[in-house]
């Protein structure tokens, strides 16, 4: 299916807007936003994840959203989901798309103009957030999805898929934001880091996203319980 990307005036917020163009009588099902390494990290077990991810995807009949590439983790999630019959939308950059980096053969691929329409895009197409271990690029994808969620303008569960204690340190991160009042206990809650995928569905259901921040000067009592930026 052929899916056309416009770029918008910025709005006010200076986001990008996006036009979504879907063939008649298509819906999109519960769309997996999967976040991941353009490597395949020094362990096989990595890749194991990622292919237990993709099948999970396919068990449950949802629809895989990623970058659109064809390299690392990204390439073999997204593989795996179309060899076992899954449905895949890859979101690119045009830079990326030029050098070649593309995965062919997806369900549906977009071509947008830059990083930041990539981003946005997957939001909005997804139900669901999931990180597979990754470098920085997937790093801040996740903890945008986070931030932007605490804003109101994500209302998508966002999940760590630990492999190897590889997401144990950003999970402790958090601990120590929330110790030092930087993120409330009840947000912290909102972010789940699992190494199984076996309790996802469950989790994903009763989901519900962060009460929306309210920003307002404090004094150091109400700070120490309201958790910033």
């Amino acid at each position: 299916m052929i899916v056309d990307v416009h770029e918008l005036r910025p709005s006010g917020r200076d986001v990008v807007e996006l036009r979504i163009t879907i063939g008649r009588g298509e819906e999109l099902t519960r769309n997996i936003v999967v976040y991941c390494g353009a490597a395949n990290g020094n362990s096989a077990d990595f890749t194991t994840a990622a292919m237990a991810v993709a099948d999970w995807i396919v068990d449950n009949r949802y629809t895989m959203v990623y970058g659109g590439g064809s390299v690392g983790l990204m390439g073999t999630t997204a593989k795996r989901v179309l060899d076992r019959g899954g449905s895949v939308h890859g979101v690119i950059p045009k830079i990326l798309r030029d050098r070649g980096t593309a995965m062919e053969g997806l369900t549906q691929l977009s071509v947008v103009p830059d990083m930041t329409a990539r981003k946005h895009m997957m939001l909005e197409l997804g139900d669901v957030c999931l990180a597979l271990p990754g470098g920085p690029g997937t790093l801040e994808e996740i903890s945008e999805a986070f931030s932007w969620a605490r804003l109101g303008l994500n209302n998508n569960p966002c999940i760590f898929l630990d492999v190897h204690d590889f997401w144990k340190p950003l999970a402790q991160m958090f601990d120590t934001m929330v110790a030092n009042a930087f993120l409330t206990a009840e947000d912290r809650k909102k972010l789940l880091f699992t190494s199984s995928l076996d309790s996802l569905n469950e989790w994903i259901s009763s989901y519900a996203p962060p009460v929306i921040r309210q920003y307002h000067a404090s004094t150091s009592d109400e700070r120490s319980s309201e958790g910033g930026r």
